[in-house]
Formats: C-alpha cells, sequence, structure tokens
C-alpha cells in the first residue's frame, strides 16, 4: 500500500511525481507542505489544490479518463488523464517511434 498526490481539479498526477509512490499519507503531505513552502497561503496554494489518495483507490474511484482521437485511424478511444504523450496513439510522437 503506498500513497500518491494528485491535483484535485484535474486529478492528474504532477509530472515530477509520475512514478512516485509514497510508503506513507504523512510523507505525501511533507512533499505538498514543502512545496508551498515560502508561497502565500491563498486559492493558488499548493495544499488547497492537491489531495492525497492510496494508489488503489485513485486509480479505481478517482483518475478520470478522457475520450482522444486516434491519430491514424481517427477513431476515439478513452484512456487515463495521466498517460504521457508519447504512449498515447492521439500523438505524432506515439507513431514515430
Amino acid at each position: 500500500m503506498g500513497y500518491i498526490v494528485y491535483h484535485k481539479a484535474s486529478t492528474m498526477i504532477p509530472v515530477t511525481l509520475r512514478n512516485k509512490v509514497y510508503k506513507t499519507h504523512g510523507a505525501a503531505q511533507a512533499w505538498i507542505t514543502r512545496l508551498g513552502k515560502g508561497m502565500i497561503e491563498d486559492a493558488d496554494h499548493p495544499k488547497f489544490n492537491y489531495a492525497i489518495a492510496e494508489v488503489e483507490y485513485y486509480h479505481k474511484h478517482i483518475e478520470r479518463t478522457v475520450t482522444r482521437k486516434n491519430m491514424m485511424t481517427g477513431a476515439e478511444y478513452t484512456e487515463s488523464i495521466n498517460t504521457p504523450l508519447y504512449m498515447s496513439p492521439s500523438s505524432e510522437t506515439y507513431w514515430s517511434m
């Protein structure tokens, strides 16, 4: 069991944390605290915009999917909002590898 940090509004995992799983809730909370260090506590402060969830719960209940169009066939499909561009059939990068 581990914990991840995600953006509340978009449910995206920050790029710098894509492969990061924290062992404890406190360790994940510490990342949010360090991110906001020295910032004014307004609506843009990380503690108001990021949340923490267990990995399994996040993937089953929180993570959004998006509908995209396959670049080669034009067919629509759904994928995780956290799918990197180079792994998405909707991008030129995917097809040029």
